[in-house]
């Protein structure tokens, strides 16, 4: 259970610098079986470390003398403004790590201008995170009542959600090492609010040696999700479709021939299948598969402003943030989440200048080495 993390700071504490600063707090006021949920990946995690050392292997190579006076981060995503070229990633019951999980957390991506992306299996319910006022678009899961998926769209529609966003890499969930030893459970104040009254039981019973919500995830998810059910979601709503978890270019191709508005290059911050490619080594195949047809996001790994100009100099529109918005909320709730965007957006200001960009569209055209390679 988490201890009580959006509480004021100290008047002593220091003010963070970074997303890492945030990470330490996180680290320290979490119980560890709720950090583990938090930061663990799948098997040996190796491809959780392989986000980061993908990412750091990426250089940039600025342009000089370009007379900027400052840079302008405003980005428009699935026809979503925003201050920032980032939506915050969907994310699973973040009442654990705050009381008001998700609503802070939406609040946060509120002063930050950017789009909070609400979880199907979020702790607060979709319209609950809407009063915040937020730009939201909603996140789906396959599931195996199909009746239920109908009303989870309208919901997204009705809340006024800007977009709708199909997660396809979790027929099951990835086996999470760290889970299966913590025997991590739900406790029973967690709610599974959008599927609300099918609760969460097996979420909440307590299994030797197994994850309670890898459990409930098998229960509640179709792992028989195939491209046929895409064009079903695809029929059921006028809202932009975005496809989450592709590394593969086919699929990227498959997503776009099926009207998918965007694709998320993903391998779930490293939580599914151990041993896939790092995200941001698979962004230049999609990039180049989709050819301008639909938007490129990117996730896993992000920590930084830097990072962000990286993902856009290999032709990303724009990236999906996660466990440092998880970071800020157990810190400091709403506050905590505004912070680590605000660290990003100074941060990619920043960066933009420093190589020579006066906004978004010059960052594209910044030449990268990669793993010593001309990019």
């Amino acid at each position: 259970m988490a201890q009580q993390p959006g509480a004021q700071a100290d008047a002593g504490e220091t003010r963070p610098v970074c997303v890492d600063d945030l990470r330490q707090s996180a680290a320290a006021r979490l119980a560890p079986a709720v950090w583990d949920f938090v930061a663990g990946g799948s098997g040996t995690e190796s491809t959780l470390d392989a986000n980061r050392t993908a990412l750091d292997s990426v250089s940039l190579v600025p342009r000089v003398l370009a007379g900027i006076e400052k840079t302008d981060t405003g980005a428009r995503l699935l026809g979503t403004s925003a201050a920032l070229p980032l939506a915050v990633a969907p994310m699973a019951y973040q009442c654990l790590l705050h009381p008001e999980g998700e609503r802070a957390a939406a609040q946060g991506a509120l002063a930050a201008q950017v789009p909070f992306v609400v979880s199907t299996i979020s702790s607060r319910s979709l319209e609950e995170i809407a009063e915040v006022g937020a730009p939201l678009w909603f996140q789906l899961y396959w599931l195996r009542d199909r009746g239920r998926m109908t009303e989870l769209i309208r919901r997204a529609e009705q809340a006024g959600c800007q977009a709708l966003m199909v997660t396809v890499d979790v027929p099951i969930m990835g086996r999470r090492l760290r889970d299966l030893r913590n025997e991590f459970t739900l406790p029973d104040w967690i709610r599974c609010a959008n599927l609300e009254p099918d609760g969460l039981s097996a979420a909440h019973a307590h299994r030797p040696s197994e994850s309670a919500v890898a459990a409930h995830t098998s229960i509640a998810f179709d792992s028989t999700f195939g491209w046929s059910d895409v064009e079903w979601i695809r029929a059921q709503t006028r809202l932009p479709l975005v496809i989450k978890g592709v590394l593969d270019p086919r699929d990227a191709e498959t997503a776009v021939r099926l009207g998918a508005d965007a694709v998320v290059v993903s391998n779930h911050g490293g939580r599914q299948l151990d041993g896939a490619p790092a995200s941001v080594s698979a962004l230049p195949w999609v990039v180049e598969a989709v050819g301008g047809q639909c938007q490129v996001l990117m996730d896993s790994g992000v920590r930084s402003g830097t990072d962000i100009l990286r993902a856009l100099a290999l032709g990303a529109d724009g990236v999906l943030i996660g466990r440092p918005v998880l970071w800020g909320l157990s810190t400091a709730g709403a506050r905590g989440v505004a912070q680590v965007l605000s660290i990003l957006r100074t941060e990619l200001e920043e960066a933009l200048l420093l190589s020579g960009c006066a906004d978004l569209e010059a960052a594209r055209t910044l030449r990268t080495l990669v793993a010593g390679a001309r990019g």
